[in-house]
């Protein structure tokens, strides 16, 4: 097939007879990574954000990115999509060089305001994720058949029931709270049936509670689905139980491992260069204190986007 690799080890993400994606059945798991980075550094203006990226994600697995703000969390989320370039290294998704299976991936950016006016049913929200282009923009001239429309709304509704959102989703998406918000968005992420799920930021801006459901959501999801998570995160107490692996990164630097090697005083303060200190609370809280954008409850809520 000219201009794109084989690798016989990633199968393709299985469709119906409409063109509509359908989950993977148990034999059709897919048994070669879902992303590989080997030896990745990316710069913006030219500084270094992070370098020495070592990292292989499996289908099924929950990885967290976790760091302080401007280190290029973000970041590291276009360079999987194909939208920023390596300045190092190689990365491979999919079996395919970065960009090239977006369509077997879903997106889930930072997190969108809905104007409370808007007058759009969540329903059609989700229902982008399947003939919608996937930053959330309609496709033009999509005109189906009725065949097809009837396969779509039934994977709308199949993905709608998979994050429990039945109650609202013909609401109109201003009027919902934040979580019901984020589960449809969600919904709409899932709507492809992706192989590889990018998160953004997710739990941003919800409560407690919320975050903790959102969590536990996702987890089960790619459980499940045998879909591979990569979650963008400011705090990683919510998702903690769930999580593979942490990719830790640092200005200029990073690390890769199982969460409880590498959130701890010694592994952090190798990494920055600083003396850093892991406490977990009584409630199993990770504290980090010394961090060097200031110490704080393991990326206390923050305002705005990073880089």
């Amino acid at each position: 097939m000219k201009g794109r690799s084989l690798n016989s080890e990633v199968g393709r993400q299985p469709r119906n007879t409409t063109g509509i994606p359908a989950p993977r059945a148990e034999n059709q798991r897919l048994t070669g990574p879902v992303v590989t980075l080997c030896n990745a550094a990316a710069e913006r203006a030219g500084r270094r954000l992070w370098s020495g990226l070592d990292l292989t994600v499996a289908a099924g697995k929950f990885v967290a990115v976790l760091g302080p703000n401007g280190v290029g969390k973000s970041t590291l989320i276009q360079v999987i999509l194909g939208a920023f370039p390596l300045v190092e290294g190689k990365v491979q998704v999919l079996g395919e060089p970065a960009g090239r299976a977006n369509e077997r991936i879903g997106y889930l950016p930072q997190r969108r305001s809905f104007d409370p006016s808007l007058r759009v049913r969540g329903r059609d929200i989700v229902r982008l994720g399947v003939d919608g282009h996937r930053w959330g923009f309609p496709l033009p001239g999509w005109w189906p058949g009725s065949t097809v429309r009837r396969a779509a709304a039934a994977r709308v509704k199949e993905v709608i029931g998979l994050v429990g959102a039945d109650a609202y989703a013909d609401r109109s998406i201003g009027e919902l709270s934040g979580g019901e918000q984020q589960r449809l968005l969600i919904a709409q992420a899932l709507a492809p049936a992706p192989d590889l799920l990018l998160l953004d930021e997710p739990l941003d801006s919800l409560d407690l509670p919320n975050q903790a459901t959102v969590a536990a959501l996702i987890a089960r999801i790619s459980r499940a689905q045998q879909v591979a998570v990569m979650m963008v995160a400011h705090d990683v107490n919510p998702i903690l139980s769930h999580l593979d692996t942490v990719v830790y990164l640092a200005p200029g630097r990073s690390k890769v491992g199982p969460p409880r090697q590498v959130i701890t005083g010694p592994a952090l303060t190798q990494l920055f260069g600083t003396p850093i200190e892991v406490l977990t609370a009584s409630d199993g809280r990770l504290v980090v204190i010394g961090q060097p954008e200031r110490s704080e409850v393991h990326a206390a809520q923050q305002a705005g986007p990073e880089p």
